[in-house]
């Protein structure tokens, strides 16, 4: 098959692009910004149409939480109109397409693991322009598939993990939320069971994809700097009001992974494994 891989720079794509190499009967197509502008409808149907593509990964995404409060029509661009883009193309194509969403689509107020086909009920710009990507997709694409991933992380770009180990080794004290509750997901989990995916056949409808086991952000860190070796800080539990954001974040967002471990046959690692694989990487 012919795969068009977007938002291949990100940390997700980057892990995608490891596992490329162990997958050679596929042709790959590695793109960012550069290489194709995903909010241009005309440059999209034309790459697609002249590279013959079979399927999408897009892993592209507007994902500066907090900035997208003040930068909405970027957001909506990125979000919700480039994957619609996507999924015509490769829809009138008769093609696939895998597209990844977030836990932000939730408004975090219930107090059980969210499943694929409760309501979502967005309370930030980035949520709400993820939620319309993913409608669109559905909408556009027979054959697609939304992941909603959440709290993740990877040895590859910014991200909450390398954070937590450069400050704390800048910093004596650090405060951090304990009241909100998710699960982590190393990147390069979520982009073994996209493999799988694609390898295994496009199962249309709504996943949901993070590692195993519910922790708080400050929980969290401890463990991060447990790993790392870091004894030199001092984590303090913050409530949420205490550091207050542009946009709200979901108190509440564990993910159920029935569906796609039912579906594909796949076993999620437990977030504290695959944490120590990524720190011993780092």
């Amino acid at each position: 098959m012919n795969i068009l891989i977007t938002g291949c720079n990100g940390q997700l794509g980057n892990e995608i692009q490891l596992l490329e190499k162990e997958n050679p009967q596929h042709q790959w197509f590695n793109t960012d910004v550069q290489e194709l502008d995903i909010t241009n409808v005309d440059a999209v149907r034309l790459f697609v149409q002249e590279h013959q593509i079979d399927g999408i990964v897009n892993c592209a995404a507007y994902t500066a939480v907090d900035k997208a409060e003040d930068n909405e029509e970027l957001c909506t661009k990125l979000n919700a109109e480039a994957p619609a883009y996507l999924a015509k193309a490769i829809g009138d194509r008769g093609g696939w397409m895998i597209q990844i969403s977030t836990d932000y689509v939730f408004d975090g107020s219930k107090h059980t693991p969210y499943v694929e086909d409760d309501d979502t009920c967005p309370n930030s710009v980035y949520g709400r322009t993820k939620l319309v990507g993913e409608l669109n997709v559905q909408k556009l694409c027979e054959r697609s598939m939304v992941i909603r991933t959440a709290w993740l992380y990877s040895t590859f770009g910014n991200n909450f993990v390398k954070t937590m180990i450069r400050l704390g080794k800048e910093r004596p004290e650090l405060g951090v939320i304990f009241d909100q509750i998710g699960t982590p997901t190393y990147a390069r989990d979520l982009a073994i069971a996209i493999m799988t995916a694609i390898d295994k056949g496009i199962v249309p409808g709504v996943y949901h994809f993070s590692n195993e086991g519910v922790i708080s952000w400050y929980d969290f860190t401890k463990a991060i700097h447990r790993m790392a070796g870091i004894t030199s800080c001092h984590v303090r539990p913050l409530h949420t009001a205490e550091y207050p954001t542009p946009a709200n974040r979901p108190h509440y967002s564990v993910l159920d992974k029935t569906k796609i471990k039912q579906t594909y046959g796949i076993e999620i690692p437990y977030w504290e494994e695959s944490l120590k694989d990524c720190i011993e990487k780092l």
